[in-house]
């Protein structure tokens, strides 16, 4: 690097530490705010609360990285538009791609630290501060009300369209990994019932990949008129062509933005749109977190062209409209995620037209300058 590359890269670094000390202080007065009393109602000790804040601290990075990262870039080239160094830099022979390569370097480490945000410490966090909240509420529901009542989840539904099973689980016990009043009715081609089958309890076997239930009956029905044809009754059963994980039934009952990296695409991996409508949400969700990390190079290409516009404007008219052209790409985002998860354009391009739009706009703004 020459003296240009680490004058513009040091001060460029100075700010962008101060904006994320900055801005993560913020998100975490937020979360004070949001979580301290809950984790207090569940008995939550001094140990705890930093433990659960300390681990979901790092899913606010996402978040902080792209803002900081354009705050931080229009501040630095502002003020050396400011004082005239671009002008003196560029009469010294550089152009503008020559001035600003080190931060284009550094948008491109940034991406791959975005990629590796998303795709390990996010979800890492995001499981892992779930799970300590989940802890301290069954230890809670323990104590109030037992082992059999703690950590129950209530009405899980799946409709597997691809195997043609529909399940109905009155209460799930997370903790004891059973479900009590079960119900799973097959369906043919045509989505007409074939048999049901009811139990008192059910619980999945890893090892065996297969469903054993527990007190219950067997009911063959003819899909043709939906008569009865015959009913079993069973003390126990064993069924290995129902292989549907329950972690998996519970995680499609979430919000796409509660869920992780590794939990989306668990869910992407499994269904398809045609097979489960519901999945485009999560798909949209999935692709954007893989979109995302394209957004340190996309910042680059809205800030450098209003920072460093001409000298006969001000640089505050220059920050501003960067700041409203990024205003624009989140709008659109958000746009094209609500097209995606109503189904009205594909979950991939959902997720990559904001980012092809701004990349478009980007370039006819870099062939404008001079």
């Amino acid at each position: 690097m020459n003296l240009i590359d680490r004058y513009l890269l040091r001060e460029w670094l100075k700010i962008l530490a101060l904006l994320l000390g900055a801005t993560m202080g913020l998100l975490f007065m937020q979360a004070l705010y949001n979580d301290f009393r809950d984790l207090i109602d569940l008995g939550a000790g001094v140990g705890d609360v930093v433990r659960y804040f300390a681990v979901s601290m790092p899913s606010y990075l996402s978040i902080v990285l792209p803002l900081s990262l354009l705050l931080s870039l229009l501040f630095v080239l502002s003020k050396m538009h400011r004082n005239n160094e671009i002008i003196a830099i560029c009469g010294a022979g550089l152009n503008i791609f020559s001035t600003t390569r080190v931060l284009w370097l550094a948008s491109v480490v940034c991406c791959g630290v975005s990629l590796l945000l998303n795709a390990r410490v996010v979800p890492w966090s995001v499981e892992q501060s779930r799970r300590l909240y989940d802890g301290l509420q069954l230890r809670k529901e323990m104590q109030q009300a037992g082992s059999a009542g703690a950590g129950l989840v209530y009405s899980v539904t799946f409709d597997n369209v691809r195997q043609g099973h529909i399940w109905f689980i009155n209460r799930y016990s997370r903790p004891l990994g059973r479900a009590y009043g079960a119900t799973v009715s097959e369906l043919d081609p045509r989505r007409r019932e074939k048999t049901r089958l009811l139990a008192r309890e059910a619980r999945f076997d890893a090892a065996r990949r297969a469903w054993i239930f527990t007190d219950g009956r067997e009911l063959w029905f003819d899909p043709e008129t939906g008569d009865l044809l015959r009913s079993v009754p069973f003390a126990e059963k064993t069924i290995s062509r129902y292989t549907e994980d329950p972690e998996l039934m519970l995680l499609i009952d979430r919000r796409p933005v509660d869920l992780s990296f590794f939990e989306l695409r668990r869910i992407v991996d499994y269904f398809t749109v045609a097979d489960y409508p519901r999945v485009t949400r999560y798909a949209v969700r999935y692709y954007g977190l893989l979109a995302d990390t394209l957004g340190p190079l996309i910042i680059m290409a809205i800030a450098i062209p209003f920072s460093v516009s001409g000298v006969r404007v001000s640089p505050a008219v220059g920050v501003s409209k960067s700041i409203g052209l990024f205003f624009v790409y989140y709008v659109l985002l958000s746009l094209a995620n609500v097209l995606g998860g109503e189904g009205m354009i594909e979950p991939l391009w959902a997720a990559c037209a904001p980012n092809l739009a701004m990349i478009g706009i980007a370039t006819w703004l870099f062939g404008r300058m001079r």
